[in-house]
């Protein structure tokens, strides 16, 4: 169960009230000072089975990672278990459609000893670069689309990948049938292979959506190409952007309701954040948010003293505090509660899977909730 701090409680009390042990409840929970909580804050507490629940759906669970070879061992080690899929992101595609290397050997040997299946991901864009053109110039070249599919056939021999992920992004509009070419060009060179075809999808919620970064994905045309898509369910709270929820709840209904009208519920992973957003208040453009951990977030809250608020529409906690400087920060993160709406989402469409954006951002209590809401299937035996 999840129980929201109220004013005046200890960690002690609530480990006498629910029958359970400090030490147990700040492990569940990974407080840093079970000594310290804040208002609003939510903790999980462990119940005993009843035995009458049923069977936990099952689920397929993936999750990218972008972090150091060091750090992804480290993580997938902590993690892995609850893994389906384990994708490093990426190598990113060149010019005449060729691929720069990246260090990935011993994050895929990290993923095997785990039986998470290593999944390649390959993308058009950088932190600074969006990859328009270059998309364009590898989709509109056939010489070159052969480059890159020979080259992540190539990869995926040498390095032992199961499956390709594809996250072209910001994709000319006028690209769009020329990118479906290309899935379906990818398709007929890997499943011979053995090999798995997804995609990653900008969160869209009708086919006429506007802009660089929805037009060109075309979602009924990836759910009926590609084996699977993740939906890319996150980034509203854009740390660009005003301070809003990172992915609130009613947003990624609106997409998963438009995908399951164009493709069924077993070719869908709901995108899940698992950071917290830090924006300076007032919003000036061109200000950027502090990205980090959810952990952190609750820790801020509690070195200032700042009362965990929840959106009941987002689905999502937030708080706001004054800082040395004086300034004013507004802070969203995820807990246990919009984790739980978030996975309640999946369950009610009955959706194929969840993939987490991204490994390496501290949040125990999310991973302790995965493996009590679902069972996770396991490819390698």
């Amino acid at each position: 169960m999840i129980h929201v701090v109220q004013s005046g409680e200890f960690l002690w009390q609530l480990a006498q009230r629910y029958h359970v042990s400090v030490n147990t409840l700040a492990d569940i929970n990974d407080l840093s000072d079970p000594n310290r909580l804040v208002v609003g804050q939510a903790l999980i507490i462990p119940v005993p089975e009843t035995g009458h629940e049923g069977r936990k759906p099952d689920v397929e669970v993936n999750a990218y990672t972008y972090q150091t070879s060091g750090e992804a061992v480290r993580s997938i080690q902590e993690v892995g278990r609850l893994l389906t899929y384990l994708a490093p992101f990426a190598y990113r595609i060149t010019e005449n459609g060729t691929l720069d290397p990246i260090d990935d050997q011993a994050i895929i040997s990290a993923a095997f000893a785990e039986k998470a299946v290593p999944m390649m991901s390959i993308t058009n864009f950088t932190a600074t670069a969006t990859g328009t053109n270059l998309a364009h110039v590898v989709l509109s070249t056939p010489a070159y689309r052969e480059n890159l599919l020979s080259d992540v056939i190539r990869i995926m021999r040498e390095k032992g990948y199961r499956g390709l992920n594809i996250d072209f992004e910001n994709v000319l509009p006028a690209d769009r049938e020329q990118y479906n070419q290309f899935l379906q060009q990818a398709v007929n060179r890997l499943h011979p292979l053995g090999y798995f075809v997804s995609t990653a999808l900008a969160p869209k919620t009708s086919a006429a959506q506007a802009g660089l970064l929805y037009e060109a994905h075309d979602y009924e045309a990836h759910g009926r190409i590609a084996d699977f898509v993740v939906l890319m369910t996150y980034e509203w709270g854009y740390r660009l952007g005003p301070p809003q929820a990172i992915s609130p709840l009613y947003q990624m209904r609106r997409v998963v309701e438009y995908a399951l009208s164009v493709m069924p519920a077993n070719k869908i992973f709901l995108g899940f954040q698992i950071y917290a957003r830090d924006w300076v208040l007032p919003h000036v453009q061109g200000q950027v948010a502090r990205t980090f951990s959810p952990k952190e977030a609750v820790e801020l809250a509690v070195r200032y003293g700042a009362a965990i608020q929840y959106d009941s529409a987002a689905q999502a906690p937030f708080f706001r505090y004054v800082d040395g400087q004086n300034r004013l920060h507004e802070v969203w993160f995820e807990d246990p509660r919009s984790t739980q709406a978030k996975f309640d989402l999946a369950k009610r469409y009955h959706l194929r899977g969840i993939s987490y954006w991204a490994l390496g951002y501290s949040f125990r209590q999310n991973w302790v909730m995965l493996e009590d809401n679902f069972s996770i299937r396991k490819w390698i035996r």
